[in-house]
């Protein structure tokens, strides 16, 4: 069985605690997209794991996990990232695997990435870490893939400072290499999570462009990324946090406006731990964007939904989530393609009461609060979609299961 994890909104939705805690169920799990510029934390009693090339499924000791096609990776940030888990006692030798045909980023990507960055007229807000330069050099058939680092031949075509660099990296790899699709072949009837990075609206065709990322961080992507045919997925499950959040331009209709929101900014930030895991900014934080959600799981034929940081609402009075958008001229309740559309969207919101009751230590979801379980049924009802899990809080057991992802429908 196949089962895909997406993110439904811009990214940093939880996806890392929700496939930590699928991976109960997986023997395999594959990253398919995105490079060091993603960032997921697992939370595992006293032990917090900040992951950002590594699949999280590496945290479980009986798992492989793979490093797919669909991804860029650094080579200097890949084996830092591994000395890190070292430390952390995660015994990871003989489980990472290499797709030979990820893409390579190079040192002087970073530096460059920002360049053209500062240089656009309107910034998109990139992390600098070299993803959009190594995913455009990709698509003018100007990269270096895995394999190409590893060969003699195709090595000597690559500048000497940046064989130097990648010297030191050649014979660790070597060891890691895999033929992505004939291992998913070989692996039959074994069950695979495909994990995705960033979200729906980062991904480069249905985000929200060009403030997005460079690579595929839609469900179609993990075909591609992972080595198996659109036929062999069985399930795709979307995560999404109980409000938006965005790092980085672009558009947001719902965020909170500074000066008039000030204390629902602070609180979200600090209740939901809202600063990126890669570059530790504060996100921008608005109000859960069903119309977003809505398009999301229409473009990824997403099955099922996964709800997480609902206990961040714990404390409030209200919840408040955008059920349309007023654009000056009416509203809309379909998410539009036009940057200046959205630009000008303002949330039409609707309000349900809080239920003012901790959530962190429930585990059954009919013990969930009333107002909690109206607040995710409306949710379903607009979306069309069921929300089959539901995270109330960040350790891996503070997750309830409505339905389990694992099995068929």
């Amino acid at each position: 069985m196949h089962v895909v994890v997406i993110g439904a909104q811009w990214g940093d939705e939880g996806k890392g605690k929700i496939v930590d805690f699928l991976c109960d169920g997986a023997d395999v799990i594959v990253r398919f997209s995105g490079g060091a510029n993603a960032g997921h934390t697992i939370v595992r009693g006293d032990e917090i794991y900040k992951l950002h090339l590594v699949p999280s499924g590496i945290i479980w000791s009986d798992k492989t996990v793979v490093l797919g096609s669909g991804m860029v990776i650094d080579p200097e940030a890949f084996f830092s990232e591994l000395h890190q888990l070292t430390e952390q006692g995660v015994l990871w030798e003989g489980r990472v695997l290499v797709s030979d045909r990820a893409h390579v980023v190079l040192p002087a990507y970073r530096k460059l990435d920002i360049e053209l960055d500062q240089n656009r007229p309107d910034p998109i807000g990139t992390t600098g870490r070299g993803i959009g330069v190594a995913y455009s050099k990709k698509a003018m058939r100007d990269g270096f893939r895995i394999i190409d680092i590893l060969e003699d031949e195709t090595f000597a075509t690559i500048d000497a400072e940046d064989r130097e660099f990648l010297e030191q990296f050649r014979e660790p790899l070597s060891r890691m290499v895999v033929d992505v699709q004939r291992f998913m072949e070989l692996k039959g009837q074994k069950t695979v999570l495909l994990e995705g990075a960033q979200g729906t609206l980062l991904d480069l065709d249905l985000g929200t462009y060009p403030y997005v990322s460079s690579g595929c961080s839609a469900a179609a992507g993990a075909c591609l990324g992972s080595g198996v045919g659109p036929r062999a997925i069985d399930r795709i499950l979307g995560v999404f946090k109980a409000y938006s959040t965005r790092v980085g331009n672009g558009p947001f209709p719902t965020e909170f406006i500074e000066g008039r929101d000030e204390q629902l900014i602070e609180h979200i930030r600090a209740v939901g731990h809202e600063y990126g895991v890669t570059t530790g900014r504060p996100r921008r934080c608005g109000y859960l964007d069903l119309v977003a959600l809505r398009y999301a799981c229409r473009a990824n034929s997403i099955d099922s939904l996964a709800l997480t940081h609902l206990d961040v609402y714990d404390a409030m009075d209200e919840v408040k989530l955008c059920v349309a958008y007023d654009v000056g001229q009416g509203t809309v309740d379909t998410f539009p393609a036009s940057r200046t559309v959205l630009d000008r969207a303002t949330p039409v919101t609707k309000r349900f009461p809080g239920w003012k009751t901790p959530i962190t230590g429930i585990t059954r979801y009919q013990d969930l609060p009333t107002a909690a379980r109206d607040y995710i049924a409306f949710i379903e009802e607009f979306t069309g979609v069921p929300v089959d899990v539901v995270s109330v809080g960040p350790d891996r057991e503070q997750t309830i299961v409505r339905r389990d992802p694992w099995i068929r429908s």
